[in-house]
């Protein structure tokens, strides 16, 4: 009876053959960045607006209370989180730019260039509640 050793007939993949497949994935990984960038941004922009809203409805709250806008952040209770520039995860810097006892305009800039075209993303909402890009990244 003979025995047979396994170790000249192991199957597997060459070290070329893995090497090939690397290169491959690699090649479409780069083909599909581009077409992925604007989703990425736009999931950023998210951001911007979710914040933005919080402060219309802190706004609103506050003119109930008071009968006026403020400009005070502290004052309507919102915190401005870490901005990642800082060591922290917010990626815009929200401002109250204007408010008086009939109207506010509330801005989130981008403390981040998404896109490396020299351009940080502008939001602002104001007393109507519309959140509208001012400038686009």
């Amino acid at each position: 009876m003979k025995i047979k050793h396994c170790l000249n007939d192991a199957s597997g993949f060459s070290m070329v053959e893995l090497m090939v497949v690397l290169v491959i994935i690699g090649i479409l990984v780069l083909l599909a960045l581009p077409r992925l960038e604007p989703v990425v941004t736009k999931a950023k922009e998210t951001e911007a607006k979710l914040m933005l809203k919080q402060v219309y409805t802190l706004e609103k709250s506050y003119k109930y209370q008071y009968d006026t806008y403020t400009t005070s952040l502290s004052a309507i209770g919102f915190e401005q989180r870490k901005l990642v520039t800082q060591g922290g995860r917010a990626r815009y810097r929200i401002t109250i730019v204007s408010a008086d006892a009939n109207s506010f305009l509330a801005e989130a800039t981008a403390v981040v260039d998404f896109n490396g075209d020299g351009r940080y993303n502008v939001w602002t909402v104001d007393q109507s509640g519309d959140i509208v890009q001012k400038v686009p990244d």
